[in-house]
């Protein structure tokens, strides 16, 4: 496993932002683990979660693009702490948008804070994870009415790599059906990989069991 998966991990479990137990999922799925960015609410651990996107980002894309878009609520301090870790680690600035829960019927009316996006703009989007694919598909509609941006890529912490609506993953029915690009900073293959480093047993709620039920719920729900 590189070194910069590790160093995520070990934020990520350090944090307390990756958790162990029984989770519910968007998706109805009870999950053994669940990745929560909003335990990542101070200023040290925001910065640095923004820098792992922002040198994904640089790593991986090349085109041109103009603005990083946040879904709410979780997207959108990520997506202000990407821009931010661009502009000062990478002197690259570009513009953050999110979307509001409501539409605003008074002052700054409308749906979407930042920039005001159009057909001109590319943009990506940042989230948390995906396992179902239900966040990413409801902002493709957020998107299409308003401005129809291309998306050029998607930036998530963590690709669960599980079934979507059918045997597919929702990363791999998206990459067919709309064409999306998607790159994760790790997987769950990494997670259990790592999981298993003999220096973790016992720590952070990790023990055989509970790799065990990891290993059990990616039989049942899981891809390649």
């Amino acid at each position: 496993m590189k070194e910069y998966k590790k160093e995520f991990l070990t934020f990520l479990l350090e944090s307390k932002a990756l958790k162990f137990g029984e989770f519910t999922l968007k998706s109805g799925r009870l999950s053994p683990y669940f990745l929560n960015t909003g335990m990542l609410h101070t200023g040290r651990a925001i910065n640095r979660l923004g820098s792992f996107y922002a040198s994904t980002i640089v790593d991986n894309i090349k085109d041109n693009y103009t603005a990083i878009f946040g879904p709410a609520y979780k997207g959108i301090p990520l997506a202000i702490a990407t821009v931010n870790a661009l502009y000062h680690e990478h002197g690259i600035d570009v513009h953050y948008t999110f979307n509001r829960k409501e539409v605003k019927d008074h002052g700054d009316m409308g749906l979407m804070v930042g920039k005001t996006l159009s057909a001109e703009d590319k943009v990506i989007l940042v989230d948390d994870v995906i396992t179902a694919g239900t966040a990413v598909r409801e902002s493709l509609d957020i998107l299409k009415g308003q401005g129809n941006p291309q998306l050029a890529a998607v930036i998530i912490s963590v690709d669960r790599m599980e079934k979507g609506t059918g045997e597919k993953s929702a990363i791999q029915e998206l990459t067919e059906s709309a064409g999306l690009r998607f790159y994760p900073i790790v997987n769950i293959l990494d997670i259990i990989e790592f999981l298993k480093t003999p220096s973790l047993s016992g720590s952070y709620g990790i023990d055989a069991s509970m790799i065990g039920k990891m290993e059990e719920y990616r039989a049942k729900y899981g891809v390649n």
